[in-house]
């Protein structure tokens, strides 16, 4: 067996996490919770000081009971 040795170049790894093919990735994974979540949710893609990062938030009332009384935005990320 060979020893292995990895060097991970710290800018280059933030380059990586800020580009917009992660961005595309976390829009795509943020996409899929937010169709399961039903209607009156939505979803928002930012490029953070780190990394890519995305949300998906209850936007009316009526899904802010729902997510609230059902945890409906943590049973759809499963």
């Amino acid at each position: 067996m060979s020893n292995l040795n990895v060097i991970l170049i710290s800018e280059g790894i933030q380059e990586l996490l800020k580009s917009d093919e992660m961005k595309a990735i976390c829009e795509e994974h943020a996409q899929e919770i937010k169709s399961r979540c039903g209607e009156g949710y939505e979803m928002d893609t930012r490029v953070g000081k780190t990394r890519v990062n995305a949300m998906v938030y209850a936007d009316t009332i009526k899904a802010k009971r729902d997510n609230s009384k059902n945890n409906t935005i943590l049973k759809a990320m499963r």
